[in-house]
């Protein structure tokens, strides 16, 4: 097992080697931009299906919208590019909001954040399918399965480390930038040598006209387009060092690499008059309608697949780091907190993972019913992260402080503006879930902490004094199933700690017990032998009501310490064939540890089998 784990993740890395995983910016842009530049797949056709509905004249409306997108997109930007120096740690959001307006807003940001990445990765994994569905219709029935191979491509993939997902990202995300660039840039020379073209729509369509919800409700939808951009500001440790100088300059090309192939597209598209075929996204249309449906084009489709299959690695990267520092912060399980063999955090990786396949399965792997509940956590986080950047700085009041408020300010400002509206015109198509899921989610984190808190408490050696007195020898109880060499074992280890040691044999089957009454009589070591009645046949109840009454009985200020003596087969399937009556009563023990008001000791002598 071991072996096949390390074939398919890589062989453990020392901790020394942390530094050696670190990314340069090539890589970091590959590693951290997939998502925020493969958007323009759905974004696009979210706007397109948002505005097609009201004919050739709601989709006149395609580049006012884009603009306003695009506007957004670069005060988010510019956001978040001031954040980086300022919280070099990383978090993001969540950090941001919690240092500057208190735990409850970190927690909201946390919780719309953690949804955000995995509904990224599980919109990208279906869009990723769908463009190259579009190219080989056939693939359409197949869209779940594809996308659930996809998934554990990347997982594996990151699972392996950050240099090596790092690398593996480089070459189709620049493959998608340059294909997209040399579409564009053909889609240019076309648009000004041939002219405008107007849309092509069925006659049988049946159109509704151009409305103030019908646009709003668009906007919503391409919304989407800025997702990812926040991924940069909370990996900046995953930087080889300048960490915030590197970070910075890839968050702004990223930035610029976003807006560029958004509006080009956009804008050929509805200067071109682009209409998809059914089944068909609108990238799809666009490429085929410049590039013409030969190679070129399937190669646009190929760069639209890799690029948003491989658009979950933002959310591979954001994830398990914003679980870690959750986890840090004794909001989440420890266990998110620390980095497995491979210097990455294992278990968010593998909680991401199965969270984005369950979406996947949910929703059949159509992404469009998936953009419902997308974009409400994504700027739910990005106006509570603006609006803790305009506290810090009010505090810090270092260099340039009010131009840097008013630049936050004015962020917090829209994304609030852009919350509302996604929040109205999206609630009914599933907005609503993602509403009730954070308040829960928030609630969870609380009280994972109040948990952590009281352990604190309780654990804590601040005001006590060493103890200065010994407690009395220990009285041992041993449940025994039977007589054997295991049973033995226990036995002497038992007597090797104390000789008041005592043997409980509970009677399920009255004709098995003389039987254990002789052997006992050879191999107990002169300890007594308790039979302890069972009328219907139950283990751990008569055992437990037993123990009680030892307890009252010795009644010299302890409990019994039980030890349980415990055969262990080599294969994990001989588990399987064993009633594990050690672990019913192990569990029963921890259950009811307190009932006199003091600590059982629970002891395991495990016997380990040989075959």
């Amino acid at each position: 097992m071991q072996n096949f784990r390390e074939f398919l993740t890589g062989p453990p890395l020392p901790t020394k080697e942390i530094h050696h995983e670190k990314l340069n910016k090539i890589r970091a842009l590959a590693a951290f931009s997939p998502d925020a530049l493969s958007s323009i797949a759905y974004a696009n056709h979210e706007i397109y299906l948002g505005l097609v509905v009201a004919g050739a004249a709601g989709l006149a409306y395609s580049w006012p919208i884009a603009l306003g997108i695009v506007a957004l997109m670069i005060i988010v930007a510019i956001s978040y590019i001031q954040a980086i120096p300022a919280y070099p740690a990383g978090g993001g959001s969540y950090t941001v909001a919690k240092a500057n307006l208190g735990k409850f807003a970190g927690l909201v940001a946390a919780s719309a954040l953690l949804i955000d990445y995995v509904l990224t990765a599980a919109v990208s994994l279906t869009a990723g399918v769908a463009a190259i569905s579009s190219a080989i219709p056939q693939l359409w029935p197949y869209r779940v399965p594809l996308a659930l191979f996809f998934l554990v491509l990347i997982t594996l993939a990151n699972l392996r480390g950050l240099r090596e997902s790092g690398s593996l990202m480089a070459v189709p995300v620049y493959f998608f930038i340059l294909c997209y660039m040399v579409m564009i840039v053909i889609g240019l020379f076309q648009a000004f040598t041939i002219g405008p073209n107007n849309f092509q729509l069925p006659k049988t369509a049946i159109t509704t006209p151009v409305s103030i919800y019908i646009l709003l409700h668009t906007f919503a939808s391409g919304c989407t387009a800025l997702t990812g951009i926040e991924v940069i500001s909370n990996g900046v440790p995953a930087f080889k060092q300048p960490q915030v100088k590197n970070a910075r300059i890839t968050m702004i090309v990223m930035a610029l690499l976003m807006g560029g192939l958004f509006m080009g597209t956009i804008g050929l598209t509805q200067f071109l008059g682009v209409s998809p075929l059914q089944n068909e996204t609108i990238l799809s249309a666009l490429s085929r309608k410049i590039l013409g449906s030969g190679v070129f084009y399937l190669m646009v489709q190929i760069s639209t697949l890799l690029v948003l299959s491989i658009a979950a690695n933002s959310s591979f990267a954001g994830f398990p780091r914003l679980a870690s520092v959750l986890a840090q912060d004794k909001y989440l399980p420890n266990q998110f907190a620390h980095l497995g063999d491979r210097l990455v955090y294992t278990n968010g990786i593998i909680t991401l993972s199965v969270l984005t396949s369950i979406l996947i399965i949910a929703f059949y792997g159509d992404s469009h019913s998936l953009i419902p509940l997308f974009a409400v956590g994504v700027f739910l986080a990005f106006t509570l992260s603006q609006a803790g950047m305009v506290v810090h700085w009010v505090k810090s009041k270092n260099s340039q402080w009010v131009i840097k408020s008013v630049i936050n300010g004015t962020g917090a400002i829209v994304t609030l503006i852009a919350l509302s509206i996604i929040a109205y015109s999206k609630f009914l198509d599933g907005a609503w879930l993602v509403v009730i899921l954070i308040p829960a989610m928030v609630l969870g984190f609380t009280r994972i902490h109040d948990h952590f808190l009281e352990l604190s408490r309780e654990l804590t050696l601040r005001g006590r004094h060493p103890p200065n007195h010994t407690d009395p020898r220990p009285r041992l109880i041993i449940p025994i199933s039977s007589v054997h060499r295991g049973t033995v074992n226990a036995l002497e280890y038992a007597l090797s700690i104390t000789n008041h040691v005592t043997a409980v044999y509970v009677e399920v089957n009255p004709e098995l017990t003389a039987e254990v009454r002789e052997d006992w009589k050879t191999w107990g070591q002169g300890v007594t032998l308790v039979v302890v009645q069972s009328p219907f046949r139950s283990l751990i109840g008569p055992f437990l009501d037993y123990l009680f009454e030892a307890d009252q009985k010795a009644d010299d200020g302890q409990l019994a310490t039980v030890l349980l003596p415990e055969f262990v087969p080599v294969k994990w399937w001989h588990h399987l064939l064993h009633n594990q009556t050690a672990t019913l009563i192990r569990l029963a023990l921890l259950y009811n540890r307190r009932k006199l008001g003091t600590t059982r000791a629970i002891i395991d002598v495990p016997f380990q089998l040989k075959k």
